[in-house]
């Protein structure tokens, strides 16, 4: 199905898009119920019937675009000679509704390191539309056996074993990509913070950590050349600072809501413990 391979495309490509249906036909229409086609900015894929039925839907798919919307919504046009017309006269006799549905660009997170904490964050995140991304460099944690509770994931799991400099990783995530650092070794660690600072093109960067291991962070980084504001992009601890708790999956939970919250355009909290 060519709208079903423009979705995908979409979503590979980070571009949104409107999915538009016919979801109703009253009296003769160009296609059936069902028929479906895709917008995007500069670019349409299949059909919903040609003439001023599609092009009134394309015209309408794209101000949604353009507005930002992300509310799904219903447009009735009529085919014929006595209705308003906007893109030639289209005289079926029909009259059709079309569901027009926002295909927004959906999160990127990248998780470095799938121990106790990652993995649990992991699982969570899974259970959400959005492209995971799971880095470690200890081959066995990113095993089928390990990830198996990802088996059903609803989101787009992808998977980055390297051994040798996973900083590497940073350079090759979408644009916009939320980072979390957790890994097993500090100096790896640090090695993926000061690659995250110098990338242009993350969002959010979270370290987990205590104040003591931030303290050496912050110094080693400022030595490395990073300017005061740049250090200060990353967030550390990670979390709500209201959710108490040192087991992973309560850690997991804490970091996970923040995320959303971040998605949701929400302001950070104003004072955060350490974790």
């Amino acid at each position: 199905m060519e709208w079903l391979k423009a979705v995908q495309r979409l979503r590979e490509q980070r571009v949104p898009g409107v999915l538009v249906t016919l979801t109703s036909v009253r009296g003769h229409s160009p296609r059936e119920a069902g028929a479906k086609m895709v917008v995007s900015a500069d670019h349409t894929w299949a059909t919903v019937g040609g003439g001023n039925l599609e092009a009134v839907a394309i015209e309408h798919a794209r101000a949604m675009l353009t507005d930002g919307l992300e509310t799904p919504e219903s447009l009735k046009v009529s085919l014929s000679d006595k209705a308003p017309y906007q893109h030639g006269v289209q005289c079926c006799g029909g009259e059709v509704e079309l569901l027009l549905e926002p295909l927004p660009v959906v999160p990127s997170v990248a998780i470095f390191g799938m121990g106790h904490v990652g993995l649990e964050l992991a699982r969570i995140l899974a259970r959400h539309d959005l492209e995971l991304h799971l880095v470690d460099s200890r081959t066995a944690q990113l095993e089928p056996e390990q990830l198996r509770g990802l088996d059903d994931a609803v989101a787009g799991v992808h998977i980055h074993q390297v051994p040798v400099l996973p900083e590497l990783v940073i350079g090759e995530l979408p644009e916009g990509t939320h980072v979390l650092v957790m890994t097993h070794d500090h100096a790896e660690d640090a090695a993926l913070c000061d690659a995250a600072l110098r990338a242009g093109h993350l969002g959010s960067i979270g370290l987990i950590g205590s104040s003591a291991k931030w303290s050496r962070f912050r110094a080693k980084l400022a030595d490395e050349g990073h300017a005061p504001e740049a250090i200060a992009r990353i967030t550390t601890p990670i979390g709500l600072p209201d959710l108490g708790g040192k087991e992973p999956a309560t850690i997991a939970v804490s970091v996970a809501a923040r995320l959303l919250q971040i998605f949701a355009g929400e302001p950070a909290p104003s004072e955060q413990q350490p974790r």
